[in-house]
């Protein structure tokens, strides 16, 4: 009897070992693995975060580490007849990704307005190091705005969230994040590009809606996150 074996919502054919060479049931467990390579998403091209976009609404993309991928369908959900929200199906990680993969990550899609942030991990220690060194994060930032301004959308920065006291893992030093984002304000004043400081809104609300030890946020945390990022792009959605 074969059996069917399900590979990202696929079904592959697999008949019996005894009814197989050593050669054929090598071939096949090649072929197998090539599809279920193959059928595994890219994460590159950006994702609607709602049910369906409606041609006649604005579209928005979010891009952002894990504390963006938490605050995103709370994002989408109160935008829901505003806008199209999107984000990469993708961790987007520090700004050394961001350089890697923004073309993709912007795909083929007309923006109105960018929700972006770098910055958690780019401070974050790896090997006792900094992933990306503050000055370099300062130099990517700028490369990665100048090809964000070149969508033509309103851009806005989210400032880098809290990193609470403790041994966080991996290993972030708190000052850090006020570190980063000064040099991201830099960039943003250069440009004059808006900010959405959510690092000040966190920071005196932290015990509230944070993680303890954690840089992560809370469900509820998440929601609340999520009410200063759709009150932002509103705004500029208005605006525009």
């Amino acid at each position: 009897m074969s059996t069917f074996v399900p590979v990202n919502n696929c079904r592959q054919r697999i008949l019996p070992h005894a009814a197989l060479t050593p050669i054929a049931l090598l071939t096949a467990s090649l072929l197998l693995a090539a599809s279920a390579i193959a059928a595994q998403p890219k994460g590159h091209s950006p994702k609607l975060a709602s049910a369906e976009a409606d041609p006649a609404l604005p579209n928005v993309l979010l891009i952002g580490d894990s504390i963006s991928m938490g605050y995103t369908g709370p994002v989408a959900k109160r935008l829901a007849g505003e806008a199209n929200v999107y984000r990469p199906a993708a961790n987007c990680g520090p700004t050394s990704r961001g350089l890697e993969h923004l073309d993709g990550w912007l795909g083929d899609i007309e923006w109105d307005v960018i929700h972006f942030n770098w910055g958690l991990h780019d401070l974050k220690f790896i090997d006792g190091e900094r992933q990306v060194p503050l000055d370099q994060y300062g130099e990517n930032i700028e490369k990665l705005v100048d090809q964000l301004q070149r969508t033509g959308a309103t851009l806005i920065w989210c400032s880098t969230t809290p990193v609470p006291k403790g041994k966080v893992r991996p290993k972030r030093i708190p000052s850090d994040a006020a570190a980063y984002n000064r040099a991201a304000a830099e960039v943003m004043a250069e440009h004059g590009i808006r900010v959405n400081d959510l690092y000040a809104y966190a920071l005196p609300r932290l015990e509230e809606i944070q993680q303890p030890v954690n840089v992560h946020f809370t469900r509820q945390g998440s929601e609340k996150l999520a009410e200063q990022v759709a009150q932002a792009i509103r705004q500029a959605l208005a605006e525009k």
